[in-house]
């Protein structure tokens, strides 16, 4: 872990006889004032250290951040605020809270540069973001009762900051507890702005509760406040979330009628609208609407249609099947790509259009689109994109009957991946290449589950949640240790009883710690229909001990607190269901006699 040490200052000492020097020295070289300048810590012009720190936050490289920092103390002694302060923000934005506190204290001590509001409104996100809460609110006490080093004052922006990382955590009952709090601040004319509102129903639709964000809006109208752009691009998208796309044309058609009526540009459809649009209507495959809306993005002469609206209309062309017109958009999106390198394609659309046309065959087309996606797309191949453009391309070949080239294309995959998940795309196909050889042939060591099937739901093969024992997070270690005798993993509560991480027994180091503590966070989880296949493919593959599993119901309230852990399913029981598969017996050979 990387820390922040408090320099001593080395301020340029001159004597009066040598300030008599340097201005009594008849010639000077230029040479030599520009050393003098360039070396003098009296009054450093820290803006291009602030600027290399923000560019190397951007690269979330935070090591080379304190590197340069430390280098910049000894030269010029203490940093102003402004330095640190974007120090402060490459702690949070790189998730690193406890560096960020670290510094802040650091910051805060007489010696050193001091804090500011700056100071206080990043500390708050990114105590919203790592989900240290309670410490949040305890800050903004401080706040508000004038305790608080460097006397920052209780401000909109502060709020702002906390409710934003709370709301993008997904956290609803606390953002709601925080307006309930401090809301008089965010206050305007005696009501909550249409900012707070916006960032509420953004909120209800990450959190899965996208009902709640259309009955807000009735709310604000009610209150007499005006909805704008984003209103009902949030809107649009949480009608989308559940399927209510009758609803969403709604509130476009009211988008396109408010803007022209009050003559507000403003308010009028962008980008991010028609592309959620398109994306539910793709969803659907209703070919009339996503045909009209892109007929409509590409008559509006002011609607500029980057790469994001180019990838959305083909995404749901190539859902609703119109193959054809998402390869015209393709090509038109190659054009102009040749004049401007922004619009060069994601690894993405290569993808969805190979998807499509591997499932018809046209191995020379996916072979086509497999070459130039190395050549011509933009950003980063990671390498599950180059795992399921080898399976693609595998797949092409076998549905059109070129079964050699994917005998050898799967050859290949196995060899550069290390196999094959047998519950994947690629895995059905490899499936069906496996059946063409027959076992004796066999690129696989096959098992099987003589007494489970693999289809069937997890909920069939769970454990019970209570049949684990969880143990709450404000527990000490102390208290329960005895309870990883014989369990490798124990699953952490809050005090309302969610799942809110899972403990190893390997992380029991500190015996006076709380459990919230030393937990390992977000658990992994599925629904109770997830296939028992997918299930173990997420202990095989990624190691898990424990999975969570978790029912979904109809939300009656704005936040999830529904959404509970019903049961577990652990990597012990995985390995009592799974037996290898007998080999066929070998002939007796008398050379091995």
């Amino acid at each position: 872990m990387l820390r922040i040490a408090s320099f001593p200052s080395r301020p340029l000492a001159l004597s009066s006889s040598d300030s008599l020097n340097v201005f009594s020295c008849p010639i000077h070289s230029r040479t030599a004032s520009r050393r003098r300048r360039k070396v003098s810590p009296r009054n450093p012009n820290l803006k291009r250290l602030t600027s290399r720190v923000v560019r190397l936050t951007r690269r979330k490289q935070l090591h080379q951040v304190f590197e340069e920092i430390e280098i910049a103390k000894r030269r010029y002694g203490k940093l102003n605020t402004i330095v640190m302060n974007a120090v402060l923000e490459a702690c949070v934005h790189c998730g690193d809270i406890d560096l960020a506190l670290r510094t802040f204290y650091e910051m805060s001590k007489p010696d050193n540069c001091g804090v500011d509001n700056v100071s206080y409104g990043t500390l708050l996100k990114g105590l919203g973001e790592g989900r240290k809460v309670d410490e949040a609110f305890q800050l903004l006490e401080s706040v508000e009762e004038g305790t608080a080093i460097g006397s920052p004052t209780l401000s909109a922006p502060l709020i702002y900051g906390l409710l934003n990382a709370l709301i993008e955590a997904g956290d609803m009952r606390r953002a709601n507890g925080l307006i309930a709090r401090y809301g008089f601040i965010l206050r305007e004319g005696g009501n909550l702005s249409t900012s707070v509102y916006n960032l509420l129903m953004k909120g209800y639709i990450s959190s899965g509760v996208p009902q709640a964000a259309i009955a807000m809006y009735s709310e604000m109208l009610n209150l007499g406040l005006q909805p704008d752009r984003l209103t009902y691009n949030t809107l649009i998208s949480a009608c989308v979330k559940i399927n209510k796309l009758d609803a969403a044309m709604h509130f476009f058609e009211e988008m396109k009628e408010r803007a022209d009526k009050y003559d507000q540009e403003d308010i009028f459809p962008d980008a991010v609208t028609y592309t959620t649009l398109l994306k539910g209507f793709g969803i659907l495959r209703d070919a009339r609407v996503v045909h009209m809306i892109v007929l409509e993005m590409k008559s509006c002469h002011d609607f500029f249609i980057d790469r994001t609206a180019y990838t959305a209309m083909i995404d749901s062309l190539v859902n609703c099947g119109s193959i054809n017109g998402a390869l015209s958009l393709f090509g038109e999106l190659l054009k102009l790509s040749g004049w401007n390198s922004d619009f060069r394609p994601k690894p993405h659309l290569y993808l969805s259009l190979m998807r499509v046309l591997s499932s018809r065959g046209d191995y020379r087309m996916v072979k086509c689109l497999h070459r130039r996606m190395w050549l011509d797309s933009s950003g980063t191949i990671f390498p599950g994109f180059q795992e399921e453009a080898d399976h693609l391309l595998m797949e092409a070949a076998l549905n059109d009957n070129q079964i050699d080239v994917a005998i050898e294309k799967l050859s290949t995959i196995i060899k550069i991946w290390k196999g094959i998940s047998w519950t994947s795309r690629g895995g059905s196909v490899a499936l069906r290449i496996e059946a063409l050889l027959g076992f004796t042939k066999s690129f696989f060591s096959p098992c099987i589950f003589p007494r489970v099937n693999p289809s069937a739901p997890i909920e069939s093969v769970m454990m019970p949640f209570k049949a684990v024992e969880p143990l709450n997070g404000s527990m000490q270690l102390k208290e329960v240790v005895m309870h990883f005798f014989d369990k490798s993993v124990v699953p952490i509560v809050d005090e309302w009883g969610r799942c809110t991480g899972l403990l190893h027994r390997e992380d029991c180091t500190e015996l006076d710690a709380p459990l919230w503590k030393i937990m390992r966070s977000p658990p992994p989880s599925v629904t109770t229909t997830t296939s028992i296949g997918h299930v173990a493919n997420l202990i095989l593959q990624k190691r898990y001990k424990m999975v969570i599993v978790v029912r979904h119901s109809k939300f009656s309230t704005y936040d999830g607190s529904s959404l509970r852990a019903v049961g577990v399913f652990t990597a012990e029981k995985l390995y009592g269901f799974v037996s290898p598969l007998p080999l066929p017996p070998q002939p007796n050979n008398p050379r091995n006699r």
